[in-house]
């Protein structure tokens, strides 16, 4: 189980590669999973957005998990799995936060309910429930997707409750961790890719970037960096790595990450499942300077 002192560093959350058939390329996962491992990341989210988790059906996660557990013993480490478990379904999501304890997830990542807009009360009751089945549990908010923006008191609210380890932040600017730093909050990661450097100056533990599914060892280097206090080598290397995530972003994720992965040669297919489609030509064209 992943500790609150213990959520810090580089996490990833990890593509789900598909064949031309749509359906989930295990060998392919294991190889990414895997070279992520030896690229010391300090942790692997599975069946998280990036992973096209709407489109996960449960027996596809139980796949999924076993595989980066193999690929986990594999690599020889010890980095948590963390598997997606938050819908905007209070009973969904217990329910696949229970899933994901019987498969040995070290913690649960459950984002904010999204599209219904609950109230306040209504969130932090949600996330009451899920921290209640027992695994560790990391809030997502994520207000550009979900169409609710937690309060500051309700974010001190949730993250009070026992089983909740921590956050992942993707709010558009540091307004919100500066203040949660300020006041003594359990460990932050930032999950807003082109403010990671900000993010850290401002009391961040460490990223959740979906953007390190590429060139992760420059990424985990860039917050090694910091951890050593060596900030200018870290904002350097920062500045050189946003070309990339804002092109990662120029067109819905995970499609930029699939093409660059497949250009690459780490999974076979860049396959999405709808309604996601592959990049334009035009981002190809811009991102093959990656490959």
């Amino acid at each position: 189980m992943l500790k609150e002192q213990d959520m810090k560093g580089v996490y990833v959350p990890i593509i789900t590669p598909f064949d031309e058939e749509f359906e989930i390329d295990a060998a392919s996962f294991y190889n990414h999973a895997y070279q992520l491992f030896q690229d010391e990341v300090d942790g692997l989210v599975v069946n998280g957005t990036t992973g096209e988790s709407p489109t996960i059906t449960g027996e596809e996660l139980a796949v999924l998990f076993a595989t980066a557990q193999a690929a986990r013993t594999a690599a020889n480490v010890q980095a948590p799995l963390v598997v997606g478990t938050g819908t905007n379904d209070t009973l969904s999501t217990v329910k696949k936060t229970e899933m994901a304890g019987n498969l040995g997830a070290d913690a649960a990542l459950v984002v904010v309910p999204y599209y219904n807009k609950p109230s306040q009360q209504g969130i932090i009751a949600h996330f009451r429930r899920a921290a209640s089945v027992g695994v560790p549990i990391i809030v997502y908010e994520v207000p550009h997707r979900t169409g609710v923006t937690l309060e500051l008191d309700t974010v001190r609210e949730i993250l009070d409750i026992d089983g909740v380890i921590g956050m992942k932040d993707s709010t558009p600017n540091t307004k919100l961790l500066a203040e949660l730093t300020r006041m003594g909050s359990k460990p932050i990661l930032c999950g807003e890719d082109t403010l990671l450097f900000d993010a850290l100056q401002a009391g961040a533990k460490g990223v959740m970037s979906a953007s390190a599914n590429i060139e992760t060892e420059r990424f985990v280097t860039f917050y090694r960096h910091f951890a050593a206090g060596r900030n200018e080598l870290c904002k350097e290397l920062f500045e050189g790595l946003l070309p990339l995530i804002r092109l990662l972003f120029a067109e819905p994720n995970p499609a930029p990450l699939k093409w660059l992965l497949e250009q690459q040669g780490v999974i076979v297919n860049g396959t999405l499942r709808l309604p996601l489609l592959p990049v334009t030509d035009n981002l190809a064209e811009r991102l093959t300077t990656f490959i």
